[in-house]
């Protein structure tokens, strides 16, 4: 089956919000650490404004998206979001993704992106070429941390 990857309209926030909680939940999370999560997995249209959103789409049924943001000083970006539907990891909607949010990033000119890894996704950030260089607060859960990893363009 045939996946595209497009820009994201300010309309499908509720999509890329249910595809981005079913991504999560999909580690192994139990529904009290997706509560706890909900507000940060919450794409809204102001935040839509402030990050480039792309979703992929299998026979228009949504299936992945991913999220650009911007550091200040414009040379590093943020992957602010990244999520494939459970039934369609492990397919290349991934690969499809980050190469859109990639492409994206080097036209921009960026020289650097950085996350805030998912403990579960690190071996597939690793794929991509990121390295961890710390550990960051969790947006989410208090106490947590999280892989800081980046990844210089090349």
């Amino acid at each position: 089956m045939t996946v595209m990857v497009r820009l994201a309209r300010t309309d499908e926030a509720a999509v890329l919000t249910d595809l981005s909680i079913q991504s999560k939940a999909s580690n192994g999370y139990d529904a009290a650490f997706m509560d706890a999560c909900r507000d940060e997995l919450t794409v809204t249209p102001e935040r839509m404004r402030e990050a480039t959103y792309w979703i992929a789409l299998a026979q228009a049924e949504p299936c992945g998206c991913v999220a650009l943001g911007m550091d200040e000083g414009g040379t590093s970006g943020e992957v602010n979001a990244f999520f494939v539907d459970p039934g369609w990891q492990r397919r290349g909607v991934g690969l499809l993704l980050w190469n859109a949010l990639r492409n994206e990033a080097k036209a921009r000119g960026l020289i650097r992106l950085h996350l805030a890894a998912d403990p579960a996704a690190v071996a597939f950030y690793e794929r991509l070429g990121f390295v961890t260089i710390g550990a960051i607060p969790s947006g989410s859960i208090e106490g947590r941390t999280l892989p800081h990893m980046t990844l210089a363009l090349k």
